[in-house]
C-alpha cells in the first residue's frame, strides 16, 4: 500500500517575524492551535525520470510542493520521477498552514515511498526551506509536526527551533473564513513586519507567564488590534465568535476569524469547529 501522510492544519495567533541569511536560522516565534483535519498526501512513482507532478483537491498545482522535492533531490540525489496528490480538508490560503502542510507531506511521503536517508527533523528542515523561499510561511511547519496549543519559542524548523505547548484539554476551535489572503505579500512587507514585530515581540514571553487557552486568545487579539491587521469584513464575525467562547481573533494570515470554545456549537451558522489534534504530522 502507497504511504499516506497526514499533516494537520495550523493557526497562528501571534507571531514576530525572525530573518537571518540561513533559511533555516529563519522563521518566527509564536503561538498557535492545530486542528484535527489538514492535508493528506500520496504520491505514485512514474515512469520519466526526474519529472514532478503535484495536484491539490485535484487540480494542478506548482507552488511549494514542487520547491519543496527540488530541494530533496538536491539533497539526497533521486531521479525518479513522482505524482503527488494532496487531498486539503481545510480553506486554502485563509490562514491554515496548509502550504507547509502540503510541502511537510510531499517530503515525508516521498521518502517513505523510496526509503530515502532522511530523518522527520530532516525533512521539516527541507519543508521549511521551501516555504521560507516561497513566502508562503514562516512558522508552521513546527507546529504541526509537534501537535496541541504549540508555543515556538525559538525560530526556525525542527532541530534548531524549539517548542512547548499550552496544557488545556476538552476545547473546539471554531472558525468562520470569508477568502484567501497572499502570507507572501504580507510578510515581504517591510511596514507590515515592522508593526508585526513590534506588537509581536515579547509575547511568547507574556504567554509563558500564564500559559493558558484564554491567555492565547486575549494576546492573539491584542496583536491582530495593534498590528493593524484585521480587515473591515472581519469586524463583525469577530464580535460574533467572541460571544459564547474564549474569545475571537484572526488568523495569521488569512480572511479567517478563529475562536476556541468548550462547546463545539457555539458558533452558530456559517461557522466550522474542529477538534485540537495533539499527534502532529504522521503515516496513516
Amino acid at each position: 500500500m502507497k504511504p499516506t501522510v497526514f499533516v494537520p492544519a495550523h493557526i497562528t495567533g501571534f507571531f514576530e517575524v525572525v530573518r537571518h541569511r540561513d533559511p533555516l536560522r529563519t522563521g518566527s516565534r509564536g503561538a498557535g492551535v492545530v486542528l484535527d483535519r489538514g492535508v493528506r498526501t500520496r504520491v505514485k512513482l512514474r515512469g520519466s525520470e526526474g519529472a514532478t507532478t503535484v495536484r491539490v483537491n485535484g487540480r494542478r498545482d506548482d507552488g511549494v510542493s514542487m520547491r519543496a522535492v527540488e530541494i530533496l533531490r538536491e539533497l539526497t540525489g533521486f531521479t525518479e520521477g513522482v505524482s503527488i496528490h494532496h487531498e486539503v480538508e481545510v480553506p486554502i490560503g485563509c490562514g491554515f498552514g496548509t502550504s507547509a502542510a502540503c510541502a511537510l507531506g510531499s517530503v515525508l511521503a516521498i521518502s517513505a515511498e523510496l526509503e530515502l536517508p532522511i530523518t522527520f527533523n530532516m525533512a521539516g528542515e527541507v519543508a521549511h526551506r521551501a516555504e521560507v523561499e516561497l513566502g508562503t510561511g514562516l512558522g508552521d511547519l513546527i507546529a504541526e509536526l509537534t501537535g496541541g496549543m504549540v508555543i515556538r519559542t525559538r525560530e526556525g524548523p525542527p532541530g534548531y527551533g524549539r517548542v512547548d505547548r499550552i496544557i488545556q484539554d476538552g476545547l473546539h476551535v471554531i472558525t468562520r473564513t470569508l477568502g484567501e489572503l497572499d502570507t507572501a505579500s504580507v510578510i515581504h512587507d517591510d511596514a507590515h513586519v515592522r508593526a508585526i514585530n513590534s506588537m509581536g515581540g515579547g509575547m511568547v514571553g507574556r504567554l509563558l507567564e500564564r500559559p493558558t487557552a484564554s491567555r492565547f486568545m486575549e494576546l492573539s487579539r491584542e496583536f491582530a488590534e495593534g498590528a493593524s491587521l484585521i480587515p473591515p469584513e472581519l469586524r463583525g464575525p469577530l464580535e460574533e465568535l467572541s460571544e459564547g467562547t474564549l474569545g475571537a481573533s484572526m488568523a495569521m494570515l488569512g480572511n479567517t476569524v478563529f475562536a476556541l470554545s468548550e462547546d463545539p456549537d457555539a458558533g452558530g451558522a456559517g461557522t466550522s469547529t474542529y477538534g485540537i489534534d495533539r499527534e502532529g504530522a504522521r503515516f496513516l
